[in-house]
């Protein structure tokens, strides 16, 4: 009779029965190539994601460049002075720090990871249109942009 697998905590790995440890196995600290592998991919996720916060700095003015956008082309007829937001007082200015705020940091690295898999439906042939449309309004609606399968290679 098989059992079902077990669930470990981050950075352990199971010794299997084979090994002699006895029936479940114990846990262990990954160790060797794993501890590495975990070490490096969280160093990669931090370097990209200081990276695309540094490249997405706000311009001089203190107005986020998806709100520059929604200025320049104005809908409804309406004045374009309307839609900018209020500037942020001085003592709230964050123009010189170094990285971005934890929220912005995990929702873009949360962004990024549903593109991937939306790209990937994008590129199968055998996942209908019906459902990726669905899938791309859905993350339109979470990041406030309009999406298609073009832009998800901005992630």
């Amino acid at each position: 009779m098989r059992r079902p697998p077990q669930i470990l905590p981050a950075g352990c790995v199971s010794v299997a029965s084979s090994l002699g440890r006895g029936p479940g196995g114990s846990l262990r600290p990954a160790r060797g190539p794993f501890r590495f592998l975990l070490c490096g991919m969280c160093a990669c996720l931090m370097c990209l994601s200081a990276a695309r916060a540094q490249n997405a700095q706000q311009p001089a003015g203190g107005v986020p460049p998806a709100a520059a956008a929604s200025a320049a082309a104005p809908e409804d007829g309406k004045p374009a002075a309307a839609a900018k937001p209020p500037a942020r007082p001085e003592w709230r200015d964050t123009g010189g720090y170094r990285f971005p705020a934890i929220g912005k940091t995990t929702a873009d690295m949360q962004n990024a990871a549903h593109a991937m898999r939306l790209r990937d439906y994008c590129a199968d042939a055998r996942v209908e249109d019906g459902f990726v449309r669905e899938r791309l309004a859905r993350f339109s609606a979470i990041t406030g942009r309009e999406e298609s399968c073009r832009t998800l290679l901005e992630y």
